[in-house]
């Protein structure tokens, strides 16, 4: 996808665009697609937020950063975004969007479906897969 408007990004956001899901990643398929390394976590959240809840295997990069670093991030993997209500992975997903990277979706669940895949059963399953 080449770098669009807003106006013509949205435009393009049907009913069965949204119907389907497709601007959404579950935790546990996403997290399968990290341990391949066919993924990046994209965590938006401030650096406060990183001083009570660190992910570290993210990509940390506040919300207010994206238009200075989005460059950063990899076209040739999914890229997953993350924030603790919400919102700002919202932003972020609709930003990258309009700036061409079509292979973004918005983490679903936040905290709560993201923590229930990290439990040491999971994490095990995960670390297989990493090798």
């Amino acid at each position: 996808m080449t770098q669009q408007t807003v106006d013509e990004w949205i435009s393009g956001l049907d009913f069965e665009f949204w119907s389907r899901g497709l601007h959404k990643v579950e935790a546990g398929p996403f997290l399968e697609a990290w341990a391949k390394g066919e993924a990046v976590l994209l965590d938006v959240r401030t650096r406060v937020e990183l001083d009570y809840v660190d992910l570290p295997f993210a990509t940390h990069m506040p919300v207010e950063e994206l238009p200075a670093r989005w460059q950063e991030l990899p076209r040739d993997r999914l890229v997953a975004t993350f924030c603790s209500g919400g919102e700002r992975s919202s932003v972020a997903y609709g930003y990258l969007h309009a700036k061409g990277m079509d292979n973004v979706r918005i983490l679903k669940g936040g905290y709560a479906e993201l923590m229930a895949e990290l439990l040491p059963g999971k994490l095990r399953k995960l670390a297989q897969l990493r090798g």
